[in-house]
């Protein structure tokens, strides 16, 4: 964000607004009359100006590539490299194994894990290198921590020259070099008149610097070898990690904001553990528990990871529970202990200007206008429920990765969104129409692991500890 306003403003935009405090995902310029802005996870920019929503866009090549390798017609002109953002992404593995090439990783191994919040470069890397038998899991962060208990590989970016990682990693492909680079959409591109625009932005990048337009319009992964490989589902036929120490419990803890109540509740456990939330980064704590081990990763991915046998425990949301068993019907994931804490209520959200103050009333419109409900969340899966289970007619989902509220109104009709307070929904001119449940953290583990005579004592030991707790 810093360098992208520092680029825009020397560019003269004079878009007001737009720092880490922002409290508005809509910006007007104030040089240019016609040019309105909005703020987006970085991950849904090349979808938005593909599907044509915006006429340019600023992200990085990751996210462009990771789109385009996918969806290699998507109508985007990658215009010019804005030379800051500067990095790479690496498939790396561990150390601690003794494998690090692919070569070595792939004697004996019947299949390949490669976990990745770019789950499109990860499958095309594998196809690439001619892996015999690979699973993909999709993340949404965190991918360093996995190797080598729960994936072979994982797909992270780096820095570009000397990449440094944690957790004993070593690098055995590189896949793409990276910068924030300018996208258009290409009929806007074709039809529109963007020159003073992108004149002045050409204007503000330093002179001798990376900034011509050498930003190749063809994806890089355009000729990879269409190879057909056998794969396995993310949740059924999965092979448990045979790195995984008989009897041993391994527990998944939250990142981010959910680190500090869980915290509070470990110690009121008397659970000690140690480098939780850690100042290092380190995503490996040490718990006074013995025979569990413990690794922090995102909240949204725990529910996937548990049916998948990667852990047998994790504290995450009930709300991402609930979003993964719509997608998995015969899920093994199930809720151990509410823990009462990280109260949130998933809830449907519409403008504040639209005439309607319920979910009936939104139908109803919508029915006279006779056009699709556009539905935006990072619950993709509750909002396809919600739509079917209200029978809303004509809709289409859009999955989003945060920043949900700068959908609202112009590229989405209702949002399906958490919230604490409703403080954020109503700063963004938004108001909440129905409220589909109440979220709180909870224990959840692998049905097949709580009737493992290695492990059920030591689950039944910790559930009940936390139970205490609660």
């Amino acid at each position: 964000m810093d360098e992208t306003a520092n680029i825009l403003e020397k560019a003269g935009w004079a878009l007001t607004g737009y720092h880490e405090e922002m409290r508005n995902y809509n910006l007007e310029s104030q040089r240019f009359p016609g040019l309105s802005a909005k703020v987006f996870h970085e991950k849904d920019i090349p979808i938005q100006v593909s599907v044509g929503n915006y006429d340019l866009g600023i992200c990085g090549l990751d996210w462009v590539e990771e789109l385009l390798v996918k969806y290699p017609s998507s109508a985007m002109v990658k215009l010019r490299n804005l030379g800051c953002g500067e990095g790479s992404l690496y498939v790396v593995a561990s150390q601690s194994k003794g494998e690090s090439s692919l070569e070595e990783l792939q004697r004996g191994k019947v299949t390949i894990r490669i976990a990745s919040e770019y789950p499109n470069l990860a499958e095309a890397y594998a196809l690439k290198m001619r892996l015999r038998r690979f699973s993909i899991f999709p993340l949404w962060g965190a991918a360093e921590v996995y190797p080598p208990e729960n994936a072979e590989l994982a797909l992270i970016p780096g820095e570009r020259d000397e990449p440094r990682f944690n957790h004993e990693l070593v690098v055995v492909g590189h896949v793409l070099d990276v910068n924030a680079c300018l996208i258009a959409n290409r009929d806007s591109w074709e039809k529109k008149d963007l020159g003073e625009i992108l004149a002045s932005i050409g204007d503000g990048l330093s002179a001798g610097g990376k900034s011509s337009p050498g930003v190749a319009a063809a994806s890089a992964w355009d000729k990879l070898s269409k190879v057909q490989l056998q794969q396995k589902s993310p949740v059924t036929g999965i092979n448990q990690s045979s790195t995984a120490a008989e009897g041993i419990v391994r527990l998944a803890l939250p990142d981010g904001h959910q680190q500090k109540p869980t915290l509070r509740l470990l110690n009121k456990a008397g659970l000690k553990i140690d480098d939780y939330p850690s100042a290092s980064g380190d995503r490996r704590p040490v718990l006074g528990f013995s025979g569990v081990t413990v690794k922090v990763i995102r909240p949204q991915d725990m529910p996937l990871q548990v049916a998948n046998g990667n852990f047998d425990l994790a504290i995450t949301g009930r709300d991402w529970l609930a979003e993964h068993r719509c997608r998995f019907l015969s899920s093994p994931v199930e809720e151990l202990l509410n823990l009462k804490f990280g109260r949130v209520k998933l809830v449907a959200v519409v403008s504040h200007d639209l005439p309607v103050d319920d979910i009936d009333g939104l139908k109803q419109l919508y029915k006279e206008r006779a056009v699709p409900i556009r539905i935006a969340s990072e619950y993709f899966n509750l909002a396809d429920r919600y739509a079917r289970d209200n029978h809303l007619g004509m809709y289409r989902v859009i999955p989003t990765w945060g920043a949900s509220e700068a959908f609202l109104p112009d590229d989405a009709d209702l949002l399906i969104e958490n919230t604490e307070t409703g403080t954020t929904i109503a700063r963004h001119n938004l108001k909440i129409i129905d409220t589909l449940f109440q979220s709180t953290a909870c224990l959840i583990g692998n049905q097949e692991s709580t009737v493992d005579s290695t492990k059920e004592e030591k689950i039944k030991s910790i559930t009940e500890t936390l139970r205490s707790a609660v």
